[in-house]
């Protein structure tokens, strides 16, 4: 087994869906101890831990809209671990909505967005901020190419992702030198999401990527990785993970 992250502790949240279920796998093949939380389904999450290699690893039900949930979680890894080096901010959500249907992204969709995807992901921060000083930790927010394309699912998705992309940013400034924080960005990923996507749009993107094709979401695991063991003079960086699709 890797032994890159041995005696460190990561946290994923929204650990136990596709992309983060595949992230939680490498941290813990590289030696972590890692922490999933999730926001509806338990055993999923709790299979998940059970399936992790190394041993040490555990699941919360602390959703990113809680902040008082996330102080108690923050309580509870420093109780058991007494540390935390890796947070990955992977918990979002989307709907989709045609850009020019304008009435059709309603105030609660759009404020669920970003609410989810930004404040979220701010507060963890927020939340975890001194365990991961005392370590010279690294935070990883996964975002997305959307953030600077302008297209994806809806506007608000869009928008949230390039606020966590100039979050990603200002937070690196203000934390370091005690913590680094950086965006992974993909485009489109292998997984239930693409599965409902139109099949020839979606050919159409890697028809025009020049590595031809999809990223899978080992690509993006492995991304978060490297961000957290080789990039160590690295920070305020947004890293994509599109297979040069922009290029297209």
């Amino acid at each position: 087994m890797n032994t890159e992250l041995s005696g460190k502790v990561a946290l994923v949240t929204g650990g136990a869906g596709g992309i983060g279920a595949v992230i939680s796998h490498q941290l813990a093949a590289a030696g972590a101890r890692v922490v999933v939380t999730y926001r509806d389904n338990r055993a999923r999450a709790e299979a998940l831990i059970a399936a992790l290699p190394g041993s040490g690893h555990r699941v919360s039900s602390a959703s990113v809209l809680d902040s008082p949930a996330l102080g108690a979680l923050a309580a509870e890894i420093a109780s058991a671990y007494g540390r935390l080096d890796i947070l990955v901010n992977n918990a979002g959500v989307t709907r989709v909505v045609p850009h020019a249907d304008l009435d059709g992204l309603d105030d609660e969709t759009f404020d669920r967005i970003l609410s989810t995807n930004v404040r979220g992901t701010f507060a963890c921060v927020r939340a975890f901020r001194s365990l991961l000083a005392a370590n010279h930790g690294v935070v990883v927010n996964i975002s997305s190419i959307a953030g600077n394309t302008a297209v994806g699912s809806s506007i608000a998705y869009c928008a949230s992702k390039a606020a966590i992309d100039n979050m990603t940013r200002s937070l690196a400034r203000a934390l370091a030198p005690a913590i680094r924080v950086l965006s992974v960005a993909p485009g489109w990923v292998e997984g239930e999401y693409a599965s409902r996507a139109d099949p020839a749009y979606l050919q159409a993107q890697i028809d025009r990527s020049p590595l031809g094709r999809i990223a899978r979401p080992d690509d993006v695991a492995q991304a978060v990785l490297a961000a957290c063991t080789l990039l160590g003079f690295t920070t305020g960086a947004i890293i994509p993970v599109d297979g040069g699709r922009p290029l297209g």
